[in-house]
């Protein structure tokens, strides 16, 4: 136990924060429990210069974990309280307990979730989600600063020729495609990056602009496939662009994604026309809120497959008594 916290607690808490989306699979986050909570720490090493220099994806995806963490000790009965941070460069977040209660309605359906989202980079079929669903998405995002919004026709050709233009631009950049290639593809050994299972399939058309993380496959070799005529998207906004308001926005994000998994609606983040500043200042001109900060593609389709996890005990830094058990030198 460490301060009031079970090590049934820990365990959950932290099995749920490292199971969290994250760019490119990843997983920059390290965790430290001490003084009864859960530090949540940035692990820098994990960055993705190319796409992501100013780190608002990395921290995006550092409050998908915070999310997952508040969410499971919540499901447990505990009060998770997020509280502020100061002195540590790479301490984003803290969470402590507070008194126990029953879970609210929803708590526990939302939990059980979190093990079963998958990032769904497929076709998808022709039928849409209706407007109770998407509205029970938009209310997700709700009470955090964030804002989700369902894009009409002309908004979503505008986005679609918007992403289409980020992602020929960063195709064509020799240091993406190094990137790309060291996060993908991994043959099973590695517990972070974007397997080969979990690519998807190569557009036959140009309707949807999805990555391509096979680079470094040869084309002959990809399976291609008619996507969707018209995807269904839509876009998160927050309310700030630092990284304070990235974090804040990424619990949001998780909260939706996870709404969307509880209600079976398949979704894919299209994220290259937020990876160049001058294609993401055309972006926030098409809508009322300023920083978008997500696009999502929704819908019903097949099944994906998962990508892989690090354990939570490769991302957690070890307790002061499990220091002192290590002998000097120990490898």
């Amino acid at each position: 136990m460490s301060g009031g916290l079970t090590d049934r607690a820990v365990a959950a808490g932290l099995n749920a924060a490292v199971a969290a989306p994250s760019i490119h699979n990843t997983q920059p986050w390290r965790f430290r429990v001490r003084d009864g909570g859960f530090d949540v720490l940035a692990d820098h090493d994990r960055g993705l210069d190319v796409i992501d220099p100013h780190r608002r994806a990395m921290y995006l995806s550092l409050g998908a974990a915070v999310f997952n963490l508040r969410l499971a000790l919540a499901a447990a009965g505990h009060t998770p309280l997020l509280v502020p941070v100061s002195g540590d460069a790479d301490q984003v977040a803290r969470v402590e307990l507070g008194q126990r209660r029953m879970p609210a309605p929803g708590t526990r359906l939302l939990a059980a979730a979190i093990t079963r989202r998958r990032t769904n980079r497929l076709p998808y079929h022709g039928a849409q989600v209706p407007p109770g669903t998407v509205r029970e998405l938009r209310a997700a995002a709700d009470g955090t600063g964030a804002a989700l919004t369902a894009l009409d026709p002309v908004r979503r050709a505008a986005v679609l020729g918007l992403t289409w233009t980020a992602d020929t631009r960063q195709r064509a950049d020799p240091a993406y495609r190094r990137e790309i290639i060291a996060w993908t593809g991994q043959d099973g050994a590695r517990h972070d990056g974007v397997p080969a299972q979990a690519f998807g399939p190569r557009p036959a058309t140009s309707a949807v602009a999805v990555r391509d993380f096979g680079l470094s496959v040869p084309h002959q070799q990809r399976q291609t496939a008619r996507f969707e005529a018209e995807p269904q998207l839509l876009m998160l906004y927050g309310d700030g662009d630092d990284r304070a308001a990235w974090l804040r926005t990424g619990q949001a994000l998780q909260r939706v994604l996870l709404t969307a998994t509880v209600r079976g609606v398949a979704v894919q983040p299209m994220t290259q026309a937020l990876e160049l500043p001058d294609v993401r200042m055309l972006l926030a001109g098409t809508g009322a809120h300023r920083w978008p900060q997500m696009i999502l593609r929704i819908g019903y389709g097949r099944a994906a497959p998962g990508s892989p996890r690090r354990p939570a005990s490769a991302c957690t830094v070890p307790r002061p008594w499990q220091r002192r058990q290590r002998a000097p030198g120990a490898a």
